[in-house]
């Protein structure tokens, strides 16, 4: 915490936002202890709870904000396919026993009597898995409609994950499809858990587009980030059709951080993210639950920060790059509406545009594609701004003045 708010030393604000973050976390209860030492004292769901806070905090402050008939089936979602993704992501777990596991996991998420001991990168990885049980048993308490939606993406997310063990990530196509396995189908079961709990449309799980782009927009921005953690644990998803144009290795970036070479490659993987923002507008303005609306605004708020963060950043090639805590937390608290998400947006679409350098050769693209990006940000502060004008001219006709957020 002392570290985070140093390097917040200068923004105040931001360090009055991990205050209230921290202070408002409601629900959330801090365990000090291991899972392995709450497993027998929790309930089933209480262990998930305590299980989210230790795998993903941040997933966890979003997720307890969500209504509460939904609160559940979310947490048990990502749980699962957090103990989906631990079994494909172990190196050291030998690949015979891994691809039938991966492809079969969803006949497994409800049996209480299935764990797997020593797989996962961190311990609380491992210990997710070894007390598998208690997610299986959180798991069926939720009505069919939840579990029929988790079931059909652990499937579909494994056989995925199973096929991509032996390809490698080689074109843009490639890409698009490894992000949609391990993410776009994220966005895609998110839209039926709303749809099924009646809090959204019942059209928005038809939506599968643009929901993939939900997830693709956050993947991409998290390999892009990984360059340096990935190198390191002998792996790539960064696509050969795109590095190879800059580099006969893919290990030369690191040798050699801040040559034109590494960040126009750099910069080119930014671009490509950032085309998957005109279906994320369009997505989170279909969205009517508030609480929903910020549950997913936030993390793509947070992408777009770090796309900024990492865009022609030499230290994405040596280490993790991320955004302070402090500017993380202030995000949380004021991304409410797409008025506010509109303002991020552009704030940071900025930032990339004063990195911009004009010997880089993907400079010129990138222009016309933020151009393009603000042009989008521009009509739909218009027809917001058209909307409220309507919205007053028809309450001023009978005789009324009513202010109304659109």
């Amino acid at each position: 915490m002392i570290k985070d708010i140093y390097a917040s030393i200068t923004r105040p604000r931001e360090i009055a936002a991990m205050f209230s973050i921290r202070l408002g976390s409601g629900d959330i209860k801090q365990y000090k202890e291991s899972l392995h030492e709450l497993s027998p004292v929790l309930s089933d769901r209480d262990y998930c709870y305590a299980a989210l806070n230790k795998v993903s905090r941040s997933f966890a402050v979003v997720i307890q904000q969500l209504p509460e008939q939904l609160r559940d089936s979310v947490c048990l979602f990502y749980l699962i396919l957090r103990a989906l993704d631990t079994l494909e992501d172990d190196m050291r777990f030998e690949e015979s026993e891994k691809l039938p596991l991966l492809r079969s996991f969803h006949e497994l998420i409800g049996d209480e009597t299935w764990s797997r001991e020593g797989i996962g990168d961190t311990a609380d990885y491992r210990d997710l898995l070894k007390h598998y049980p208690k997610v299986a048993g959180a798991y069926n308490q939720l009505a069919k409609e939840y579990q029929d939606v988790i079931k059909d993406i652990t499937k579909r997310m494994g056989n995925g994950m199973a096929d991509f063990a032996s390809r490698k990530v080689n074109t843009l196509e490639d890409y698009d499809e490894y992000c949609h396995y391990v993410a776009g189908l994220v966005g895609h079961g998110l839209s039926g858990l709303f749809s099924a709990s009646g809090l959204e449309s019942a059209y928005l799980k038809d939506q599968l587009k643009i929901s993939n782009s939900m997830g693709l927009f956050l993947q991409k921005t998290n390999i892009i980030r990984d360059y340096h953690e990935d190198l390191f644990l002998g792996r790539s998803f960064w696509p050969s059709e795109v590095w190879k144009q800059y580099a006969d290795h893919f290990d030369q970036f690191a040798n050699a951080p801040d040559s034109p070479e590494s960040l126009a490659c750099l910069n080119h993987l930014v671009s490509d993210a950032l085309r998957h923002i005109p279906d994320c507008i369009q997505y989170m303005r279909l969205l009517q639950n508030k609480q929903i609306f910020r549950f997913c605004a936030i993390p793509q708020v947070m992408a777009m920060a770090t796309l900024a963060e990492v865009y022609n950043n030499p230290k994405v090639f040596t280490g993790v790059v991320k955004i302070r805590k402090g500017l993380a937390a202030r995000l949380m608290l004021h991304t409410r509406n797409m008025d506010e998400v509109m303002k991020s947006f552009k704030k940071f679409l900025r930032i990339i545009e004063s990195k911009m350098n004009s010997n880089d050769p993907h400079t010129p693209h990138m222009q016309i594609q933020l151009a393009s990006i603000y042009q989008l940000i521009e009509q739909y502060e218009s027809s917001d701004n058209q909307l409220q004008i309507l919205t007053l001219q028809y309450s001023s006709a009978s005789g009324v003045i009513v202010e109304q957020e659109a």
